[in-house]
């Protein structure tokens, strides 16, 4: 006589430690709570009972279950539609689809199920993770929960699987073939039968029956009542344990669906840890002397994005891939890790330049790859994403250099996501309605542009959000259109730009000086409104300015609401918002805001996110992803950003501009310093780009060495106003002297570094940045005093004056009328309280490029003073200062070309 073996009793005691589980778990993982979803197509009784056991057992031990109920008119494409939302719902770690689907439309059934990703598929039906089963990989794939539940049950009742024979009678894709699989896998002799089997074999042991059956019953109040697929009474006579029908598999089903969910709740909990990184690196295979930088990136074989993405613990719907070596990373990281610690902040900068830069964007890839491949640490590199015109002008690329780079740096250099693009497309619809705003306003009564701008539709007139918006800043309460006084059309729809005011142009992300003064209106059809006015670089647009500031999408909304393009006659400030703009710049801008995500050489995670000039913008990569990075590297690991030009500029800007808005304390300042530099900054003859260097910047030269460190001296101390320690990188070069290369780490450690350290990652990767990482290490373990330089309520006037005599070493400022006239008009409009953002060469410390070293007894002129209020900053410019670069005699376009044979682009740099 069979013993009876009772799922009820087992699935329960499951339950109850599912419930204990999740009690201890939300004490290692705040606010952890497992989510079930449950997909049903129609509105059948029997899944209805189900579906109702299944919330009921869910909500019982703190699983939350979502019962997603689509109607029976249901296609296949709205089924698939509701899956995939809730495979992109973090809050959902497991997901069934109930079947079967009761549509009056034809539905692949299989096609639906394999829509959950594997990772959520707690009922074991994904193709993935049949086929991983079927294989034995049982510890990579999810059980389906009937086979999983039989064998538990069979466990519970003692008889030993290993070795024994199990006849499995069925091979449906839900149980019978799954079942066959799992007894192999645990080393039982299995025979498959079903339905052409002939003389099935009578044999008994351990009988689990998952059929479920209804058959009349008189006795019943239903009139009918369950059984399963074997005849109990019977089968017990010669079985040793056999399961009941109901009691027996049915509640076994569900404990184990509980249990497959809860399970990758837990894994995604672990895995949504920050820092917990399963980082794979790359080799590096050196060659000498170094090739140039494209062939290095194109020798490197990247890994594919979604790796990176999977080892630095992002989710799958924190990631959108563009292609197989970019991606876009949502916000929503910053949401899940909220509660995280940050890493250690590093900002890399550097001495006053040649016009051949000195390795700042090098040197940030190369301590990003020392300090995850030599020191272990997790790390990001945050980037600014290069402007077209000094790729295709006299700079290059700016994907660092030699073997230390981002890759593939020719989507890098190039058009990467499309960030930039968005940005001139949103910049010059603003554009276009500032010239269009103002010429129908000059050709249109007050009645007829009232009648445009709030047409009658079907009797009705009604504002738009935009407009309401408008309504409540000029002081108008009601909304009733057709109440308004002629008073009233008058001042909703007259903005009365006065052109002389324009502060807004047309942006080009091309080098072309043609277009730095220009005429607009000379068509016919403008009637004679005519306006001189320029295109700026598309890197300079307040935009840019904006996404590398903003903080989210929402905040994006309102500093582009915000910016400033004009006043009116009567000196009232126009904004995006007045002009009805804003809503649409932020849907041109939704997909820019996210970062984007590349690689190393070596395989470590790179954000390159904005690109704002450094001279006329603030010059640094975003907040955003400097705060994704921060959270995603964890307590121990690193971020490491760059910023643009010398310490005076990027460096001053990012502690003065982008701190204050972001709200982080760097840990670390590394200014990025090179021979040819000083030897410059001494007295060394003029460096052109495209000239080979004279004799004096390839051969031993100490005296003029010692006098271009006047200039090292002044960035150091720079960087120490802000109380940041500073730690000097001498990017070395083959013609650099150990003579000269102790020269200069002798003279910074007297001179207020914290250490100064040689380095030639340049030549061989993260190894050759391996001391300048632990230096850096050791320098963000020193406390910090982190203090802005001024304090945004003075006046405009203090402000520019103190960055000039603090940073620049001026003796004072001369404010020329014109600029002391838009200084005047902004502190009226109320716009003092900004950080300044000084726009001027980076060629010297002064505001005259022919000046090197550290120049004295000059007065910085203040020529023009503009607005960036969006953005959240003043810029005053200094001496002559272009928003649109040229092209040079030779530009780097002539080395450019693509290989029809290979279609790979050659000659970049």
């Amino acid at each position: 006589m069979a013993q009876i073996l009772s799922g009820k009793d087992v699935s329960e005691e499951i339950r109850q430690g599912l419930k204990t589980e999740i009690e201890q778990l939300k004490t290692t993982y705040p606010g952890f709570c497992p989510g079930l979803a449950i997909v049903q197509v129609g509105d059948r009784d029997d899944s209805n009972v189900y579906i109702g056991q299944k919330v009921k057992n869910s909500g019982a031990i703190g699983v939350a279950a979502r019962h997603v109920k689509l109607p029976r008119t249901s296609t296949q494409s709205e089924v698939l539609d509701a899956v995939e939302g809730l495979n992109s719902d973090p809050a959902v770690h497991g997901m069934i689809v109930q079947l079967p689907l009761d549509s009056e439309n034809e539905i692949d059934s299989h096609r639906v199920t394999n829509a959950v990703r594997p990772e959520k598929d707690v009922d074991g039906l994904h193709q993935i993770n049949a086929g991983k089963l079927s294989r034995g990989d049982l510890d990579s794939c999810i059980l389906p929960c009937t086979p999983k539940g039989c064998l538990e049950l069979i466990r519970r009742s003692g008889v030993t699987i290993a070795g024994a024979t199990a006849v499995v009678v069925g091979r449906s894709k839900i149980v019978g073939s799954p079942m066959a699989d799992l007894l192999k896998w645990n080393h039982a002799t299995v025979t498959v039968c079903h339905s052409k089997t002939q003389n099935l074999p009578d044999i008994g042991a351990v009988v689990i029956d998952c059929g479920i059956n209804s058959i009349p019953d008189a006795t019943k109040k239903s009139g009918k009542r369950l059984v399963g697929d074997v005849d109990f009474d019977e089968v017990k006579q010669v079985a040793s344990w056999i399961t009941p029908v109901p009691g027996g598999v049915g509640p076994m089903t569900v404990a184990m669906l509980l249990q497959n969910t809860v399970e990758q709740a837990r894994k995604m909990a672990a895995k949504s840890v920050a820092g917990k990184w399963n980082l794979e690196l790359n080799p590096l295979k050196l060659v000498t002397p170094v090739p140039s930088d494209l062939v290095i990136a194109q020798s490197q074989t990247p890994k594919n994005i979604e790796i990176l993405a999977d080892e630095i613990s992002l989710l799958k719907d924190e990631v959108d891939y563009y292609g197989k070596k970019k991606a876009k990373v949502s916000l929503k990281v910053l949401d899940r890790l909220q509660n995280h610690k940050n890493g250690k902040y590093v900002v890399v900068t550097g001495i006053t330049p040649t016009p051949l830069g000195e390795g700042k964007s090098t040197t940030t890839i190369g301590l990003a790859q020392a300090l995850g491949s030599q020191s272990k640490k997790n790390v990001f590199a945050c980037v600014r994403q290069p402007s077209q015109g000094p790729t295709f002008g006299i700079k290059g690329g700016a994907a660092g250099g030699g073997y230390s780079q981002v890759i593939p740096m020719e989507e890098f250099n190039l058009h990467l996501t499309g960030d930039i693009h968005a940005i001139t497309a949103a910049n010059n619809l603003l554009a276009a309605q500032i010239e269009a705003r103002m010429f129908h306003e000059s050709t249109q009564t007050d009645e007829a542009l009232y009648k445009r701008l709030v047409p009658d539709v079907k009797g009705t007139r009604t504002f738009s959000k935009i407009q309401l918006a408008r309504l409540q800043k000029i002081g108008i309460g009601k909304t009733d259109a057709n109440s308004f006084t002629p008073e009233e059309v008058k001042s909703f729809v007259r903005l009365d730009i006065d052109p002389k005011t324009i502060t807004w142009q047309r942006v080009l992300d091309t080098n072309d000086r043609f277009l730095r003064k220009i005429t607009v209106g000379q068509g016919p059809l403008e009637k004679g409104h005519t306006r001189e006015c320029q295109f700026d670089i598309a890197v300079a647009s307040e935009i840019m300015a904006i996404l590398a500031l903003t903080t989210g999408l929402r905040d994006m909304r309102e500093r582009l609401g915000r910016m400033v393009v004009a006043s009116s006659t009567s000196g009232v400030p126009v904004t995006a918002d007045d002009l009805g703009v804003s809503g649409a710049l932020t849907v041109l801008m939704k997909d820019a805001v996210r970062p984007n995500l590349m690689q190393t050489l070596e395989g470590t995670p790179v954000f390159v996110h904005a690109g704002p000039f450094a001279n006329i913008a603030h010059g640094n990569s975003s907040i955003i992803a400097d705060k994704i990075g921060l959270k995603l590297v964890g307590e121990d690991g690193f971020v490491v950003t760059e910023c643009g030009f010398g310490a005076d500029i990027g460096m001053e800007k990012f502690f003065n501009i982008k701190c204050r808005y972001s709200n982080l304390i760097p840990n670390a300042v590394v200014l990025v310093a090179t021979i040819r530099a000083l030897k410059m900054h001494g007295g060394g003859p003029t460096v052109t780009a495209g000239v080979p260097l004279p004799k004096e910047y390839i051969e031993e030269n100490l005296d003029l060495l010692e006098k271009g460190c006047s200039n090292l001296r002044k960035q150091i101390e720079n960087a120490n106003k802000f109380g940041v320690p500073v730690v000097v990188a001498v990017n070395s070069f083959a013609t650099d002297t150990p003579a000269e290369v102790a020269l200069v780490q002798k003279f910074a450690r007297e001179n207020g570094a914290f250490d100064a350290i040689k380095c030639s990652h340049f030549a061989h990767g993260g190894i050759g940045a391996a001391e300048l990482a632990e230096a850096v290490s050791k320098a963000t373990q020193q406390p910090s005093d982190f203090k802005f330089l001024y304090s945004v309520e003075k006046s405009i006037e203090e402000k520019i004056e103190t960055i000039a005599k603090e940073i620049y070493g001026a003796d004072g400022i001369e404010i020329l009328p014109a600029a002391q006239e838009q200084i005047d008009r902004y502190k009226k409009q109320g716009f003092n309280d900004f950080p300044i953002c000084m726009a001027k060469t980076h060629l010297s410390l002064s505001h005259d490029p022919t000046k090197k070293g550290e120049p004295k007894g000059f007065t910085v002129p203040i020529r023009e003073v503009r607005a960036s209020i969006g953005a959240g900053f003043i810029y005053p410019l200094l001496g002559t200062m272009a928003t649109m670069p040229g092209l040079p005699t030779r530009p780097c376009f002539y080395d450019i070309d693509l290989d029809p044979e290979t279609e790979e682009i050659v000659g970049l740099s």
